[in-house]
């Protein structure tokens, strides 16, 4: 397993111009969330649901990876067998940039997934054709993500991770839907790189504290984990 796992939250891709869902403007303003991302919703408000994720999608294909994305796929590269990414977003911007077996917490926008068998299906940034169904049973797809209140089955992956990991780098990450705080005690150094302070995170429990934008502390964040690789 990696000695490094570098997480990311939604600010490394924010950068890109990819909006929150806690950003006072863009996209997610003009739904309520628990009206679109929550469980349940496909059920009684399909459509509205869907159409939000067609232009989450084409939100996605007009912007590109920011410098945080491509210096990590990088470091990655020099170091296949050592880093892993995992990301709370469900874009494909570090895929992009060339960035292998990313860990998606919270499922994939570009991918669908069937509703009764599981199976996923890629589709970009194309919107969903409502009569698609699933060849393998002939059920109904959905966006592969997963909304709130539903079960998360990567953090079993997370978890598997962390057992392995003594350097810990997070970028851009509230700590609102997954805490970290507790994996950076038990790990030998960790990074925590937040544009500010969130009354989620004690940020007391870091080694390093970084309040800067993903591509101004990125350059720092790849020297000290190069630095612990070749400790």
């Amino acid at each position: 397993m990696a000695k490094v796992v570098i997480f990311s939250g939604a600010g490394i891709s924010a950068e890109s111009g990819l909006s929150t869902f806690r950003d006072a403007d863009g996209l997610w303003e003009k739904y309520r969330i628990e009206e679109i991302c929550q469980a349940g919703c496909l059920s009684w408000n399909r459509e509205n649901t869907l159409a939000f994720y067609d232009a989450r999608r084409e939100q996605l294909s007009a912007v590109e990876p920011n410098t945080a994305h491509h210096s990590i796929a990088k470091l990655q590269a020099k170091f296949p067998n050592d880093i892993a990414i995992i990301t709370q977003n469900v874009d494909d911007l570090f895929e992009r940039a060339g960035c292998k077996d990313v860990l998606h917490l919270h499922g994939f926008l570009p991918r669908l997934r069937c509703e009764e068998c599981g199976v996923t299906h890629l589709i970009g940034y194309t919107k969903q054709e409502r009569t698609f169904t699933c060849k393998n049973c002939g059920g109904s797809f959905r966006p592969d993500i997963v909304f709130f209140g539903e079960a998360a089955p990567m953090y079993e992956h997370l978890y598997d991770a962390m057992e392995d990991c003594q350097f810990l780098a997070i970028i851009g990450s509230s700590g609102n839907v997954v805490a970290m705080d507790h994996f950076a005690l038990h790990v030998k150094h960790s990074i925590l790189n937040n544009l500010e302070k969130s009354d989620a995170i004690n940020e007391r429990v870091y080694t390093k504290v970084l309040h800067q934008k993903a591509t101004e502390a990125v350059d720092e964040i790849v020297e000290d984990v190069e630095r612990f690789l070749r400790e």
